[in-house]
């Protein structure tokens, strides 16, 4: 994604070889149930807000380098449900998030059991509609162990779970993750496994879970490929995500996604189920999402604070004309 409005929008709508309409989907609502906006910035938010993006999941997940302290996560999970939330709400956006330890840092045991601790300050809070993200990664006994905990406290709360399934190994992953999810006594219809691709997706689908995939440049899942998916398998219980980390990736890829599956001969009907409706059903189980939510337009007054905050600097005023190359 680029940095310069005008020309964001150029790429997207199909100015350059292999990209997309932006016309061919314009007036199409999205939901992306998987982004991780802590990375982005604001001009991500206003061009998903511009493509037709009215809801997102911000699952909690590993930051790029181990924390060190409880109060680390205690921060980040703070910054989930009330600063990201309110940022997102200045472009017209509903922000959602998933809270769970990553399987990642379920390695370091010492700090994990402290993270567990804090974990029910935060999972029945405003905004939280669900456990997550949570899994496995090198497929451990201690991230096996956490995992299985926070199964037990996703239950208990009667919240939806969202899975990661690990980059190496996937398949043995994905599967070992439902059979835990299982043996936890979780529904599957209460489970999310996301990162699926080709290989996943029967099994997951066959025994009653929610299907994900993450439309990630050159990795997890092209949207070329999610196409094909979609042709195969048909609609039911499968939704598409953008991941947007803070790695190479495209908080645009669900609208984009949407876009091509348009230009391929998929349904209108079928773009919103796996693009906005079929995660609103999955998170909407925790009692907190609804379609009607995204009916109508919202009021948006960029000078509102958060804890003193805005996201207006130095006295400014909200940008209108994006198509300017002039920055007042």
């Amino acid at each position: 994604m680029c940095c310069n409005d005008s020309m964001g929008e150029r790429e997207f709508q199909g100015e350059n070889p292999g990209t997309v309409d932006l016309d061919a989907i314009r007036g199409m609502r999205f939901f992306d149930p998987h982004v991780h906006m802590t990375s982005r910035t604001t001009d991500d938010y206003q061009a998903m807000a511009d493509a037709g993006i009215v809801g997102l999941i911000e699952p909690a997940f590993w930051l790029g380098q181990p924390r060190t302290g409880v109060d680390s996560f205690r921060d980040y999970y703070s910054s989930l449900i009330g600063w990201e939330r309110f940022r997102a709400s200045q472009f017209g956006i509903s922000h959602y998030c998933t809270i769970g330890l990553n399987s990642r840092e379920a390695n370091n045991e010492a700090l994990a059991e402290l993270v567990m601790e804090i974990l029910p300050l935060f999972i029945y809070k405003e905004g939280v509609v669900g456990i997550g993200e949570i899994g496995f990664d090198d497929q451990t006994a201690a991230e096996e162990k956490y995992y299985r905990l926070q199964l037990n406290l996703a239950r208990e709360a009667g919240l939806p779970v969202q899975i990661h399934t690990p980059h190496r190994d996937k398949k043995r992953g994905t599967q070992r993750s439902m059979d835990i999810a299982l043996e936890q006594g979780l529904d599957p219809a209460l489970v999310i496994v996301d990162h699926n691709n080709e290989e996943t997706v029967k099994e997951v689908l066959d025994r009653g879970f929610w299907a994900g995939f993450t439309i990630y440049p050159f990795t997890k899942m092209g949207n070329e490929r999610m196409v094909e998916i979609v042709k195969q398998y048909g609609t039911e219980r499968i939704m598409v995500n953008s991941a947007a980390d803070w790695g190479i990736s495209d908080p645009l890829a669900v609208p984009k996604t949407a876009a091509l599956m348009k230009s391929r001969g998929i349904t209108d009907e079928e773009i919103r189920s796996v693009t906005y409706l079929n995660a609103i059903e999955a998170f909407g189980q925790s009692g907190q999402i609804r379609e009607s939510d995204f009916i109508d337009a919202r009021e948006i007054d960029q000078s509102q604070r958060f804890e003193g905050n805005s996201i207006l600097r130095g006295g400014q005023q909200p940008r209108i004309d994006k198509s300017s190359i002039i920055i007042r």
